[in-house]
């Protein structure tokens, strides 16, 4: 696959606006995006050809959500967009950390990503890359712009040192179910070295939640710790009442449908396909594309 000048561009300008909300210096960004500070200079100046490989191209795109054809699909400020911005938004400000548990498809990470867009020194990782200690603690590194290369003990220690000396940074761990144990309990290494100096905030589904009531209930080292650093509580926006959850998703779906379809009179037809049928947004995603 040949990539084109166009699209490196719009590489280019995911990255730029990537660095405008990272506040330290470019050598440090440049390892976010598995650069040295040399290639970072000349590809911010303006240079796309012959410095930087198609494949690098493409990994730095999949991290910014950069694909060959545009995604139409709008933003909608949804109860579940509006629940993140909220809590995020508390934790970074306060150096706070809160845990995100809820269904899966309601639009967690996709409205997540939308709203770390617009902060500085927000920290995103899906830990389902992650799953080993070695791996999350290297992967967050890169993502936090420490060198993630050398002994474990030294990136983990140089990570610490960074997350403390960035200015309000938030850590946002998503897929956190996915964690190994011992990757698990590195969260609780981190919160204690960064306490009061760091926001951290978890996400997950049915995966997280059965590794926290598991931990918990089986006082695994570790775990009721996790929970008490993590304010307590655990948020959750889905209705559990049979008519409540019909209520909330028939809405969920009528907004991010009538934004995103031009058909606008299939709206109530769409929330009936999804609804009637236990399915959710992906789906509202795949009937709206195949309409057009």
């Amino acid at each position: 696959m040949e990539l084109t000048t166009e699209f490196k561009q719009k590489v280019r300008t995911a990255v730029l606006a990537a660095r405008a909300n990272y506040e330290g210096a470019d050598d440090a960004f440049a390892k976010t995006i598995g650069l040295n500070a040399s290639v970072f200079s000349r590809f911010k100046s303006g240079e796309l050809d012959r410095i930087i490989s198609d494949s690098k191209y493409m990994e730095i795109a999949r991290k910014y959500q950069v694909t060959l054809k545009d995604d139409n699909w709008r933003v909608v400020r949804t109860h579940v967009y509006e629940q993140l911005e909220d809590s995020l938004t508390f934790c970074k400000q306060f150096s706070k950390s809160m845990i995100f548990v809820d269904e899966c498809d309601i639009g967690k990470t996709f409205c997540t990503k939308h709203i770390l867009k617009s902060m500085k020194n927000a920290f995103y990782i899906d830990c389902s890359q992650f799953k080993t200690r070695q791996k999350f603690i290297r992967g967050l590194a890169k993502v936090v712009g420490v060198d993630n290369n050398g002994k474990f003990v030294d990136v983990k220690d140089n990570l610490k040192w960074a997350l403390n000396n960035i200015v309000e940074p938030l850590v946002v761990l998503d897929e956190a179910g996915d964690l190994d144990y011992t990757a698990f309990l590195d969260i609780k290494e981190l919160w204690n070295a960064t306490e009061n100096g760091c926001a951290w905030y978890m996400i997950g589904a049915d995966g997280l939640q059965t590794k926290l009531d598991n931990g918990f209930k089986n006082k695994k080292v570790g775990f009721a710790e996790i929970i008490s650093r993590f304010s307590d509580k655990i948020i959750k926006i889905v209705p559990t009442g049979k008519d409540d959850r019909t209520a909330f998703f028939s809405e969920l779906i009528r907004n991010v449908a009538d934004a995103n379809t031009p058909h606008k009179e299939k709206v109530p037809q769409l929330v009936r396909q999804c609804v009637n049928n236990g399915r959710k947004l992906r789906h509202l995603n795949t009937l709206i594309k195949m309409a057009e």
